[in-house]
């Protein structure tokens, strides 16, 4: 099985809109690089036009101690860089498996727990998304339900707004947007935090002002920056969360859930015998 290290890359795009103007010039540098290798203070500051603090800022803006520390991780991540192809079907592998290395190296198994605990805890969960992060949410709803939750989908945004009535201390809500610059899934966990209910946002973007209304931000990888980028499903990310998330919530009670899991696929599958004979000819 392959090791995936922590991917620096990952994590630039993951704060990226927190950075200044020059901070973002910065993270272009190094999320765009291909050959470079001097990364010296001295090489960068003087290529980039920026000042040794602003390297300084950025990196601690990124979670490092400073500069050197930085580039240490950087430079380790840039090993497993993907191969260049000039097939396409190898391309798009490429990618995934780029995608595959940039989910992990943002996966903290301490926060998925702490949000299947909130999933448990719950007497409801509504998960919300629109367009393809709907798509996600109901994929979360059949997937979850089989294991005796009490889920529901809403991926549209007047039923958003009409779910706020009922919500209370009980819920959570779980918000899936890549982007969560704006939108209503965005506004609608703010609303539901101000209902008391418990909130948790699946997203690319790890914006700060997203910790004032959600109680766990997950963040899942971009493949806006890697080759071929616009041909992946942008469902692919969020549903390797939503795989993490249920093979850790299933983990949790494992002998009660997967009776329960049993017991839901043995009557489906009865179900769909009885329609079968319904039809024989």
């Amino acid at each position: 099985m392959k090791h995936y290290d922590i991917s620096v890359i990952s994590l630039l795009e993951s704060v990226y809109s927190n950075f200044t103007d020059s901070e973002k010039k910065i993270a272009d540098y190094f999320i765009y690089n291909r050959d470079k290798k001097d990364f010296s203070a001295t090489k960068v500051t003087k290529e980039l036009f920026v000042s040794n603090a602003t390297l300084t800022r950025f990196s601690k803006k990124c979670g490092f101690k400073g500069y050197r520390e930085f580039i240490f991780e950087y430079q380790k991540s840039l090993v497993e860089n993907y191969t260049k192809s000039n097939n396409l079907t190898q391309k798009i592998f490429n990618t995934y498996d780029s995608i595959l290395k940039k989910g992990y190296s943002l996966i903290n198994d301490n926060q998925i727990i702490d949000i299947c605990n909130l999933i448990i805890k719950s007497k409801k969960v509504y998960v919300y998304g629109i367009g393809s992060s709907g798509v996600v949410a109901r994929e979360f709803k059949i997937r979850f339900m089989r294991l005796g939750l009490n889920v529901e989908y809403i991926v549209d945004e007047h039923i958003m707004k009409m779910n706020e009535a009922i919500l209370d201390e009980n819920s959570l809500v779980i918000g899936i947007t890549l982007s969560a610059k704006k939108g209503i899934v965005r506004e609608s966990l703010k609303v539901a935090k101000d209902k008391k209910a418990k909130t948790v946002i699946i997203t690319s973007n790890n914006d700060y002002k997203l910790h004032e209304f959600c109680d766990e931000v997950l963040l899942v990888a971009v493949a806006k920056n890697l080759e071929r980028g616009n041909i992946i499903s942008p469902q692919f990310p969020i549903l390797l969360a939503v795989d993490v998330l249920y093979a850790q919530f299933l983990n949790l009670d494992y002998k009660t859930k997967t009776e329960i899991l049993m017991n839901t696929v043995s009557k489906v599958k009865r179900e769909e015998e009885e329609i079968e004979k319904r039809y024989e000819p």
